[in-house]
């Protein structure tokens, strides 16, 4: 392989007697590569070839989709079970949905913060249509384009829709602060009314609704309520999206009908055709400064369009959707210690900038920072990433390489890197205080949801969230929402096909 035979240590073949001997050793050690003959390119590790088996065509990916979906342990045990079966954090293994949605299911997955990082080098993978893995969605679902969050950053367009992005996250960037308070402040108010009545409160229900109108407000200075779409917004967008995942889903339906259902075969988009185009029409007149600018970037008024319907609904709305009920769950479970500790920085560092939350009153709560980055590093909201190897290499685990060939598909399951406890100390517990200090600022390069690292800045040239920053700041603003208002509050959990379900049982107003 030409990335590592140049740092081949071969030793002399041996006797006859001695094939005997280390036969027998080659059985129980790793793989037939041994520990001492060769070594990775890079840190001079040993070289292993990858273990694990595909099984039988069809009959492999349906058993690895099975345990998958509904084995012990769930989706964590799948590739957990896989680890101590092999003693290898990579390994090989088929990924769902397999038949008959995907063409070819197998994948080398990386499950340890040190492979996982190398599906962030576009000169080493190509990211083209792996955006949700194995399967590429229907184009059908998104205007019949191909938008930025499937193409490599090697094509053409990638640059310029990019931009276009990063133009729609800071063009208005004086209104997200303000708007964010006005909308959360709603979503509690309506909240408390709910808990006084019913003795609790769905978060998750009123963050769709808050999050939608958040976005629409702040990035397009329109209010989605005022138009024709009225309060449908969310739910056709969660209609929508799980016409694009279905295949990846687990909701909760009798086994044969959910794998028949949902697992073997996609979805008519024909069947959400007119809730897209009800979306579309909206974002075609609020949006139209970001398509003018789009025009300005040489990008087709209606690709454009549909990047922005996808950016803003897929992307954003999405990722709010999953990223602040979980950072509620942990925040809830973190107990009345922690919230009196956040509610006092969050309330000194307000009182500090005259009694408004701004982006200088937010740098002075480091506690909110390391709580929000501890939320995304346990619970990532997009948990898998793909690429396909661009050329024979070498992928480093802590303790071996493994050898890669050209075209063969790696997958990261982005929870086994940023909990690694090679890493990251009790990497089960949330610890809001993780990231503290030196050593926690450290850290932050192993918290990689943005798919890439926490310490890195997304550009024009690779597939790093435009949004990063953004989504940072409107987590570290709910947090200080909640502290400025509450003094602590009590959740129930549960679970649902996009991310947790969070119901809110109390919430003790402010007494200092």
């Amino acid at each position: 392989m030409a990335t590592a035979t140049s740092y081949y240590s071969v030793a002399a073949p041996p006797s006859s007697a001695g094939r005997r001997r280390t036969r027998t050793r080659t059985r129980a050690a790793a793989s037939a590569t041994d520990r001492q003959e060769v070594v990775s390119p890079n840190r001079r590790l040993p070289l292993r070839k990858v273990p694990g088996d595909y099984g039988p065509p069809v009959v492999g990916a349906l058993r690895d989709r099975h345990e998958y979906f509904y084995g012990p342990g769930g989706r964590d045990g799948f590739f957990t079970s896989r680890v101590r079966a092999h003693r290898s954090t990579v390994v090989r293994l088929n990924m769902p949905p397999g038949p008959f949605v995907a063409r070819d299911p197998r994948v080398v997955a990386l499950l340890d913060a040190a492979s996982f990082p190398v599906l962030f080098d576009t000169s080493l993978v190509d990211k083209t249509d792996l955006f949700t893995g194995t399967f590429m969605p229907s184009t059908d679902l998104t205007g019949g384009y191909r938008v930025l969050s499937y193409i490599d950053p090697s094509e053409p367009n990638h640059a310029p829709l990019k931009s276009l992005l990063f133009y729609l996250l800071s063009h208005r960037r004086q209104h997200v602060i303000p708007m964010f308070r006005e909308v959360y402040g709603d979503l509690f108010g309506v909240m408390e009314n709910e808990l006084a009545r019913a003795g609790k409160a769905d978060f998750g229900h009123h963050n769709d609704a808050a999050a939608f109108s958040f976005l629409c407000q702040a990035l397009l200075g329109r209010d989605p309520a005022d138009s024709a779409l009225a309060g449908d917004g969310p739910k056709l967008i969660v209609k929508w999206v799980l016409f694009q995942l279905s295949p990846l889903l687990n909701l909760g339906l009798p086994k044969l009908v959910e794998d028949s259902l949902l697992h073997s075969f996609r979805l008519p988009p024909a069947l959400v055709r007119k809730d897209y185009d009800r979306i579309a029409d909206f974002f075609r007149d609020a949006a139209r400064a970001v398509l003018d600018e789009g025009e300005r970037l040489g990008i087709a008024r209606e690709e454009a369009l549909h990047n922005i319907v996808f950016a803003m609904c897929f992307n954003s709305f999405g990722g709010m959707k999953i990223l602040l009920p979980s950072l509620v769950k942990w925040l809830g479970r973190a107990g009345a210690r922690t919230h009196g500790r956040l509610a006092t920085e969050v309330r000194s560092a307000v009182r500090d900038n005259g009694g408004e939350v701004t982006m200088k009153a937010l740098a002075e709560m480091p506690l909110v920072k390391s709580a929000v980055y501890e939320a995304l590093r346990i619970e990532p909201p997009v948990p898998m990433q793909y690429g396909r190897a661009k050329r024979d290499m070498v992928v480093e685990s802590h303790d071996y390489g493994y050898e890669v060939r050209a075209g063969e598909m790696l997958f990261g399951y982005q929870p086994m890197a940023t909990k690694d406890p090679r890493v990251f100390a009790r990497p089960e517990e949330y610890m809001p205080d993780r990231f503290l200090g030196e050593d926690g600022a450290r850290l932050l390069r192993h918290v990689v949801w943005s798919n890439g690292p926490e310490t890195a800045a997304p550009t024009l040239h690779d597939k790093q969230c435009a949004g990063k920053d953004f989504v940072v700041l409107i987590a570290r603003l709910l947090v200080a929402e909640i502290f400025l208002r509450y003094d602590s509050f009590d959740v129930q959990v549960g679970s649902s096909a996009l991310g947790s379900s969070v119901t809110v049982t109390s919430l003790k107003r402010a007494t200092f």
